[in-house]
């Protein structure tokens, strides 16, 4: 079971900086998605800015969300 994710940071390049509850911190590319439905209102920087964290994973306030699954398995370590 992949860990929820308990804070997001929104970087201007449509990638989500998340922390998880194991203290992990990755990095998720939200661009791949935003020619797909309901993900294009996405590529509105300043809709995109409003995601927040919701159930452990990420959504935005037309309902728009990635699960905690889809998050942690297509992340990538932050590279410090």
């Amino acid at each position: 079971m992949n860990p929820n994710v308990i804070h997001v940071e929104v970087m201007n390049t449509y990638h989500l900086k998340l922390t998880f509850e194991n203290e992990e911190v990755r990095v998720f590319d939200v661009a791949p998605f935003l020619e797909k439905g309901i993900f294009q209102e996405l590529k509105e920087m300043s809709y995109f800015k409003q995601a927040s964290v919701a159930f452990g994973g990420i959504q935005w306030p037309h309902e728009q969300d990635f699960s905690k699954d889809t998050l942690y398995l297509l992340s990538s370590p932050e590279i410090a």
